[in-house]
């Protein structure tokens, strides 16, 4: 497969803050809302500031600060009909749904929204919820072979009539969906994203998903797993994945002021409910056949945002953060999921502030075609105003992992050792 850098301007997601606790296990404060009401807003204000997607989280039961849960596919369905260009992605568990009714829901909820529903097939790191919802808790690598066959179902009922499927885990004879979902001249069904990090997640990627997201990730740790998935699409005689990497934005007007949120996210951890999850994921990571699950190699702190957030580096101005990206970019990113202390003032401090400044670097590395999208048209839609430009600084590095350097372009100022 090609190892050309991602095509196209870079594309951003956020969390939606559906659970009650933030996006950091910290007792700091966090001025966000699981609530319906708070997300309506968030969610238009964040397509209007330069986001594409936004990935509703799936917990079903109370758990590691995480109290209140709203369902992520009704929730999903809800912020589509709020919005009018965001794609909201539901997370699901094929272990507590059957891909034939969660084909029947996508297909309404791409209907209802214009072709803007997507799915995150998450294969499951939770064995309490399985265990209180009487549900078998498979090993490592069967979840993974479950979920795999779980989107070639889902795949087959959305695209074709008379479905047919004898797997290992499902059944399907002779099912047709209709009305199926809705076929874009962008995807010809709704979008499939997988998340993992074991040698089972990155193969079974490059057979069947459309996205591949990865917890948060050094320059090194992103190049091995796109070379991995990539190496396993090639294998399997089909197109890569695209990538999507998780990171939690610490966006501040100074590095120093980047620098003190995050000590003090980490300072007021929650101990007992990180050290709580950390058990539970570090378990479900260690059944793997070669031991290289995720979260295997998370330290206390990366666990205090709880897709290992902090290692992707996204921590200090604006312009430090913005070449960060494009870093990323170049490696082979094509979307960054981000999450926020404060989500509402800062998704729109990214899109004033941020998100200007990744629009100017990227024309600056992609020529005059580049410069055409302008700072916010590539992912904001035909409504929305650029926001004004930002006024730059110098900063040093903004990570522990920062000096793993890109492998090809110039090393950007905020990325030098």
């Amino acid at each position: 497969m090609s190892d050309l850098p991602a095509p196209g301007p870079a594309r951003f997601a956020y969390w939606v803050p559906n659970v009650s606790g933030g996006l950091v296990t910290s007792t700091i404060e966090q001025r966000t809302d699981w609530g319906y009401d708070y997300n309506r807003k968030l969610a238009v204000l964040a397509e209007n500031n330069g986001f594409e997607y936004a990935l509703s989280q799936v917990r079903y039961m109370a758990s590691y600060g995480a109290e209140f849960q709203h369902e992520s596919t009704s929730f999903s369905l809800a912020l589509l009909l709020a919005t009018e260009r965001l794609k909201v992605i539901a997370a699901v568990h094929p272990g507590l749904w059957h891909p034939g009714v969660l084909a029947k829901l996508g297909a309404t909820a791409d209907q209802l929204s214009g072709g803007r529903f997507a799915v995150n097939v998450v294969s499951g790191w939770f064995k309490g919820e399985f265990s209180a919802l009487g549900e078998p808790w498979l090993e490592h690598d069967e979840r993974y072979r479950r979920a795999e066959e779980f989107i070639q179902a889902l795949r087959t009922i959305w695209t074709e009539d008379h479905a047919e499927l004898a797997g290992d885990f499902y059944r399907i004879r002779d099912f047709s969906l209709k009305p199926k979902p809705l076929n874009t001249t962008e995807r010809p069904h709704p979008e499939i994203f997988q998340g993992g990090n074991s040698t089972a997640a990155r193969a079974m990627a490059g057979r069947v998903s459309d996205w591949y997201f990865s917890n948060g990730k050094d320059f090194d740790g992103v190049t091995e797993q796109l070379a991995d998935v990539r190496a396993s699409a090639a294998a399997a005689g089909r197109p890569a994945p695209r990538f999507g990497l998780n990171g939690f934005l610490i966006a501040r007007d100074t590095e120093a002021e980047a620098r003190e949120v995050l000590r003090e996210i980490i300072a007021k951890a929650d101990t007992e409910a990180v050290h709580g999850f950390g058990a539970a994921v570090k378990q479900a990571g260690q059944s793997t056949a070669d031991g290289t699950g995720m979260w295997q190699d998370s330290a206390f702190e990366d666990l205090i945002q709880y897709n290992d957030g902090f290692r992707t580096g996204l921590i200090g101005t604006p312009e430090q953060i913005a070449e960060r990206i494009v870093a990323y970019k170049r490696l082979g990113v094509d979307l960054f999921l981000l999450g926020f202390l404060h989500y509402l003032e800062e998704v729109e401090y990214f899109g004033e502030r941020v998100l200007p400044l990744v629009r100017e670097l990227e024309a600056q590395e992609e020529g005059p075609q580049a410069a055409d999208l302008g700072p916010v048209a590539a992912t904001a839609g035909p409504d929305a105003t650029p926001p004004p430009e930002a006024d730059a600084s110098d900063g040093d590095t903004p990570s522990r992992e920062a000096d793993a350097a890109p492998p090809s372009g110039p090393v950007p100022a905020a990325v030098r050792p």
